[in-house]
């Protein structure tokens, strides 16, 4: 039994082996026969058959998205501008936070406690839209007056109105217009009611409604 198994194996093995030998006699590999010398390598293939993923670079890009003239683009410009962003900074005269708020203006809007303010992202961002509501209010006048004026070589707009309220104060804003740019206060790192005004022009800051008693609630 155990004769007629083997005979049954190397019968068809042998006669698998003869064929091999018969189509490939030279087993011996020689490196000159795969010369790719004269074979034209260099080409491009169209992009739709090429196996690239198209979205790729969209969705690396979907978190950092183009906010344009928009309100947030209004509001994220400003932040980067004062702390580039960084919701828990105090600067060397000790304002606080994304958008560098003082103290003082903190309790117009009601905030009585600094440290709660600088470790809260949600009150940092309430108190953004809060502060443009009251200057908004206060300063209502001045933007119905001089709005798509030009003082001191600046278009006025409404946005580059409230950004430069938020650097030195709705009263320094009405200063610069009044005085038809005579008065333009600067803050202690240079920065003028006028390159605030010229830096934020433009911006949609429809949503923002004047509001005199504009107050910060959590």
């Amino acid at each position: 039994m155990i004769k007629k198994k083997v005979k049954t194996f190397i019968i068809p093995f042998t006669v698998c082996l003869l064929l091999a030998l018969a189509l490939y006699p030279d087993t011996t590999l020689n490196p000159d026969a795969y010369s790719t010398e004269g074979l034209e390598l260099n080409y491009n293939i169209s992009e739709d058959l090429a196996m690239v993923d198209n979205n790729h670079a969209t969705k690396q890009n979907m978190f950092t998205p183009y906010l344009g003239k928009s309100f947030e683009g209004f509001k994220e410009a400003i932040a980067f501008k004062e702390s580039q962003g960084d919701y828990f900074t105090v600067n060397t005269l000790g304002y606080l936070g994304k958008y560098q708020f003082g103290t003082e203006t903190l309790k117009i809007l009601g905030i009585y406690t600094p440290n709660q303010f600088l470790y809260n992202p949600e009150l940092q961002e309430k108190a953004f839209i809060a502060n443009a509501e009251r200057n908004k209010w206060v300063l209502r006048k001045d933007i119905k007056r001089f709005e798509g004026k030009h003082i001191a070589g600046v278009k006025v707009t409404e946005s580059g109105i409230l950004a430069a309220a938020h650097l030195a104060g709705p009263g320094s804003v009405k200063k610069f217009l009044r005085s038809y740019g005579g008065n333009n206060l600067s803050d202690a790192y240079g920065s003028t009611v006028k390159t605030y005004m010229k830096k934020f022009s433009g911006y949609d800051t429809s949503i923002i409604t004047p509001d005199k008693k504009a107050r910060v609630t959590l």
